[in-house]
């Protein structure tokens, strides 16, 4: 049960093509955020849409999986993990990100 800490599955489409980063090392790095969406009726019977944003990162492999295959609106399955990180932006405030780093990618739908 232990491997179940830290594990993150979503189904969404994404809002955006990936943006491919190559690193000096000879990483890669593809970012790209998906859109899940759930509906709920509220106290006056009424369908609510409710679409939440998630950032995701996939490196290496994966990332030229990313590259070559994902487009916006593509519709994927996700499992990876959350994770945290801070950084400085170029006014000196502090900022916080959540994203999740993938560890499995499915690609639903047609080509």
């Amino acid at each position: 049960m232990s491997n179940l800490r830290n594990k993150v599955q979503l189904i969404g489409h994404l809002g955006n093509d990936p943006e491919i980063i190559n690193l000096e090392s000879g990483k890669k790095i593809a970012k790209f955020s998906i859109a899940t969406n759930e509906s709920y009726k509220n106290e006056k019977g009424e369908k609510v849409e409710d679409t939440q944003w998630h950032n995701v990162v996939a490196w290496n492999k994966t990332a030229e999986i990313v590259e070559k295959y994902l487009k916006k609106g593509k519709e994927v399955v996700i499992e990876g993990k959350l994770s945290s990180r801070s950084y400085d932006d170029k006014e000196g405030n502090k900022r916080y990100v959540t994203e999740i780093v993938v560890q499995e990618l499915l690609m639903l739908g047609g080509k």
